[in-house]
Parts: structure tokens; C-alpha cells; sequence
């Protein structure tokens, strides 16, 4: 079910999905702005809707499995998977490098769909795509959430957001919130120096 942009913001609203604040964001950037896609996700209504208007995207690609990174991409793998009628596997960090694990495989050729609830650098998703890539797989496109870059970030791939934002992020050093003295919050996290 596709889904106007006016009912993508009003789902992010409606969670409580956008937070402001002062950020340190996992690629190690600061922001002004987060989206805690957790707050979406918890609620099925909202996760079934955002998938829907994906899956709808990516519906005459022929997908054969979805895949995303711990932690933010197990549950979308999941629900999209459910909606395109394939598995869903996901990869998980081992000695700081991402990996499959229970005894999770890509096929060779196997046409391969990767989720992720945010995207600020692209870090995680590049890890997923080379993992499908080393296993012979063929990404067919990428699908967020949230692309924090909006649309700045090169995955290699055709990629599919449910919102495209330009927020500003800054390297630690670099930080006017840092400078004007604002406590830091790793979202989910107490405030951290």
C-alpha cells in the first residue's frame, strides 16, 4: 500500500519517533535531530504500514530474501519479508565486524532486498550489501525508513525511503552543540561525555 508523504510524517509525529536534542549519532556524528525508529516500530500498525509502502516499491523485483543489521533491521527484515512473501535473516557484529550467524546463507544469484530502520553514513547497510555480495547474491535495492542523508549517501544500489531528510550532523570536534556547552544523549543511553 503506497503511502502519501503526509502519512509517513504524520506516523513519525503520531510515535514519537522525532527527537531533538543534542545526539551522538552511531556513526560517532552529532545532530540537533534524531529519529528513534524504535518508537515506530513498536507499534504493528505503524511497521505494517511503512513495509506496505516499501514492499509495494520493490513488488515486481522478485525478491527472494530480505536481510538487515542487527538491531534496527531485524524487526523491518521481518515484517518485510512477511509482506513480499520470502525469509528474512539478519547479520549481527562478531569481534566488531558484521556477519551471518545461525546458520543463516545467501544462495549465489539469490536476489536479496536490505533493510534498515536509519541511514546516516550508510556504514551498517554497506557492511549487509558486502556480505550478500561475498555470498554471491545480488542486491536489488535498499529500503529505509529514514534517510537521514537525504539522498547524499551512495549504497550502490537503487534505494527506496519511506522518509528522505536533510539533517545536519557534525564531527565531535567540529559541534556547535558540543561548543555551546548542551549535554550529549546517545538516544536510549544516559548522557555521556
Amino acid at each position: 500500500m503506497k503511502l502519501s508523504t503526509e502519512e509517513i510524517k504524520k506516523i513519525f509525529i503520531e510515535s514519537g519517533a522525532l527527537l531533538e536534542g543534542h545526539f551522538r549519532l552511531t556513526s560517532g556524528r552529532h545532530s540537533d535531530k534524531y529519529i528513534q525508529c524504535a518508537r515506530v516500530l513498536m507499534e504493528p500498525k505503524y511497521t505494517s504500514a511503512l513495509c506496505g509502502h516499501l514492499a509495494e516499491a520493490f513488488k515486481e523485483e522478485n525478491i527472494e530474501v530480505v536481510i538487515g543489521p542487527a538491531t534496527g533491521g531485524i524487526i523491518l527484515s521481518y515484517e518485510m519479508a512477511s509482506q513480499l512473501g520470502v525469509p528474512s535473516l539478519f547479520t549481527e557484529r562478531v569481534d566488531g565486524k558484521m556477519a551471518l550467524r545461525r546458520n543463516f546463507k545467501i544462495e549465489p544469484g539469490q536476489k536479496v532486498l536490505v533493510v534498515e530502520d536509519v541511514v546516516t553514513t550508510g556504514g551498517s547497510v554497506k557492511e549487509v550489501v558486502d556480505i550478500v555480495k561475498e555470498n554471491g547474491g545480488i542486491v536489488v535495492g535498499i529500503a529505509l525508513l529514514v534517510d537521514r542523508s537525504n539522498g547524499k549517501v551512495d549504497l550502490d544500489a537503487r534505494i527506496e525511503a519511506c522518509l528522505s531528510m536533510d539533517v545536519k550532523s557534525y564531527e565531535a570536534n567540529e559541534c556547535p552543540l558540543c561548543k555551546a556547552g548542551l549535554p550529549i544523549v546517545k538516544p536510549g543511553s544516559r548522557v555521556i561525555n
